[in-house]
């Protein structure tokens, strides 16, 4: 299959495009490279750095690349951001994702992955969270989500685009080639691995009277090549004109705590991690945690890192090849 990957030069990005090639699929890379890294596009996969805003330029190099489907990654994620610049969210991740539609419309492209989020339930009822309970988002960047999911079923009925849409919380780990690198970054694994890299002196761990076992927020972390593989199974399950689903991705419905991800980076790395405690930050839910048990019967997903050492592992040893790297250079 030919396949563009907006957003690949990002992380996520960048090991879809891995497992893609990994498994004899063609892909375009296309990446306005405002937020992802020029050498972090796979060798082996065409690249046109375009904003996706360009309806006619995307829909041109879509013709170009006779694309069969798109993965749709490209978007601006930051939670506390989109509460501060919801226009930015808007513009990017609903806006550009109508004009990526219409660019496929064009180019005669009918079949979309969506890397969307489980941030779309907002602060859930019940746990973990299904694809069939409500979706009220508590923040710009989960609106904007679902906002793009909303899009795509009336896309569905009226232009008989296919789509499925990925909805997960935290994407974790690492490949030999590809890794988490965000500026700023934002996320809990690689903030802790930071700490035991020498490269900042603590982590901080917000509130720690949370109604869970150790007092701190449960999350979900998948292992980012995982992800991916969801992403690739969702590809060829787009095999009927018009239809339009979503599916959770979890770790198993049971999730880690902050100290949890804490002690397992002291195991995996051999270092000591040194925290601060702060007060709680409005908004963050006790625990987030999301059934994949759907995928799993529907397109035989199955992750392959079950546990946090695996995936703080990958990521570490990673960030340890990342830095040798430069040094060298």
């Amino acid at each position: 299959m030919r396949v563009a990957v907006t957003g690949g030069a990002g992380y996520i990005g960048s090991v879809v495009t891995e497992v893609l090639l990994r498994e004899g699929h063609q892909v375009l890379v296309i990446d306005d490279l405002s937020k992802g890294h020029r050498d972090a596009v796979e060798p082996g996969a065409e690249f046109a750095a375009l904003d996706l805003i360009d309806s006619s330029g995307v829909a041109a190099a879509l013709s170009r690349f006779e694309a069969d489907a798109v993965v749709h990654m490209a978007a601006q994620s930051l939670v506390g951001e989109s509460l501060t610049d919801p226009s930015k969210y808007y513009r990017h991740n609903v806006s550009g994702g109508l004009s990526l539609l219409d660019a496929m419309r064009a180019a005669d492209v009918r079949r979309l992955v969506f890397s969307s989020t489980a941030a779309v339930y907002g602060e859930p009822a019940t746990l973990p969270i299904h694809e069939m309970d409500d979706t009220l988002p508590a923040n710009t960047y989960g609106e904007t989500k679902l906002a793009f999911e909303r899009a795509l079923a009336w896309y569905a009925v009226a232009y008989g685009v296919s789509s499925i849409s990925l909805r997960y919380f935290n994407a974790a780990g690492a490949t030999a080639r590809h890794g988490e690198e965000h500026d700023p970054e934002t996320h809990l694994i690689p903030l802790v691995l930071r700490v035991a890299d020498g490269r900042q002196p603590y982590i901080t761990v917000f509130g720690e009277d949370y109604p869970t076992p150790d007092g701190t927020c449960v999350r979900d972390y998948v292992h980012v090549e995982d992800l991916a593989r969801a992403h690739v199974l969702a590809l060829a399950a787009l095999e009927t004109p018009g239809q339009c689903s979503a599916y959770n991705l979890g770790c198993g419905g049971r999730g880690y705590s902050v100290r949890q991800v804490i002690d397992a980076a002291t195991r995996v790395t051999g270092r000591s991690i040194a925290v601060r405690v702060a007060p709680r930050r409005p908004g963050d839910p006790a625990v987030l945690v999301a059934s994949s048990e759907r995928i799993r019967r529907e397109l035989g997903w199955e992750p392959r890192y079950r546990g946090l050492d695996g995936i703080i592992g990958s990521a570490w040893a990673w960030m340890q090849r990342r830095a040798r790297e430069r040094r060298i250079a």
